[in-house]
């Protein structure tokens, strides 16, 4: 997107587009925050944050947000109702199919959400307690929510009902030899999902039968769910690398390993999808523990990353989050959010909202960059 000739660089200096103001669905939750939060103490001129950092936790907190809208909707089906997150009234059918995974998988699904909104609330607010502009971007709730019964009908950031789940982390944590810092690709554990648009949620009652078919969207939500939290897991400490105040090194530090355990968390129960095919539209889930897939590349139960190599193959093998290269990480991160489908029907200006947010986190500079930096 085209710079303004009169950016201002101070932090304060943000376009009307991405300025706070009145929350709907999990923006809700930090309402009351700025109240008697940080953001309502002025931050002393010494005390603001310089441009760069408040790049990268701008872009944090628009994740975030991203993240809670699409947590809250699977916690409106799946999840477990109550006054701690956003939720709708559930679904038995899709609740059930979910069960199938990980008895359990209301309550993590629930945790989760509670996690993403707490992240984008607290970001949002250290912002403004150092001078910054929080991140608001509730004038683009405008995509659909699902019909089926249990969904609130409001306005959604994300579309989770046109999926195209790129699942080659599954390899990718499990590979003793690759690693995509250094140019590697990794095969798919389920080609299907990567390969057309799948609903990770019903989209409507119609969607809770035939029962193949209402589990098939139960396990495109466990490797959804696996998918956006292993992009979590590599971010944080991709963007770590580029902030200049300790404070804000502490804060992507604290935050950035919750993504992580929500990834083993997820990356555990998506191996115990059960093998079908979906019989409305082909979708195909197989036994990864048996030929042509099997060995460690695709073993159910290899949930801890194996060690593989790390900044150049002449180092021993060492177990890493991966990847972690700084290099254009925010943008990447836009980029495989988009092919993920997440933002099917959004606006323009969404997507040149998320562009100027990606490209001012990737230019952000600590002042000690290192050549041999990714």
């Amino acid at each position: 997107m085209e710079w303004r000739a009169n950016r201002t660089d101070d932090a304060t200096g943000r376009r009307p587009l991405l300025r706070t103001g009145p929350a709907r669905g999990a923006g809700t939750i930090g309402a009351g925050l700025w109240a008697n939060g940080a953001s309502a103490v002025a931050a002393a001129d010494g005390d603001k944050l310089k441009k760069g950092d408040a790049a990268i936790l701008r872009f944090l907190a628009a994740a975030e947000i991203i993240e809670s809208d699409l947590w809250q909707q699977y916690n409106e089906l799946g999840g477990i109702q109550d006054g701690e997150v956003p939720g709708g009234s559930g679904s038995a059918a899709y609740t059930a199919a979910l069960a199938v995974l990980d008895e359990d998988m209301d309550q993590y699904i629930h945790d989760n959400t509670e996690d993403e909104i707490s992240h984008f609330t607290f970001l949002n607010a250290y912002l403004a307690s150092r001078g910054a502009e929080p991140v608001n971007l509730d004038r683009f709730r405008t995509l659909p929510s699902s019909k089926a019964t249990g969904a609130q009908q409001i306005g959604r950031l994300t579309n989770l009902m046109q999926l195209t789940v790129n699942t080659s982390f599954w390899t990718r944590y499990r590979s003793r030899t690759k690693n995509p810092d250094l140019g590697d690709t990794f095969a798919q554990a389920v080609p299907g999902l990567n390969a057309g648009q799948f609903p990770g949620i019903p989209r409507n009652d119609g969607d809770l039968a035939p029962a193949d078919h209402l589990q098939a969207i139960a396990n495109t939500a466990g490797f959804h769910f696996a998918w956006i939290e292993q992009a979590g897991s590599s971010l944080y400490p991709e963007l770590a690398q580029r902030v200049g105040d300790p404070e804000v090194l502490r804060v992507l530090l604290s935050i950035g390993p919750t993504e992580a355990m929500h990834f083993q968390t997820w990356q555990d129960k998506a191996g115990n999808a059960p093998p079908l095919t979906d019989p409305t539209n082909g979708l195909v889930f197989p036994d990864l523990n048996a030929a042509p897939f099997g060995g460690e590349d695709f073993q159910t139960n290899l949930i801890m990353p194996e060690p593989t190599a790390f900044l150049n193959r002449t180092f021993p093998a060492v177990s890493i989050i991966r990847p972690t290269a700084t290099v254009g990480a925010a943008m990447a991160t836009v980029r495989i959010l988009t092919a993920d489908g997440l933002f099917l029907g959004q606006a323009p200006a969404f997507f040149a909202a998320l562009r100027e947010l990606a490209e001012e986190a990737d230019a952000a500079d600590h002042g000690h960059s290192s050549s041999r930096a990714g």
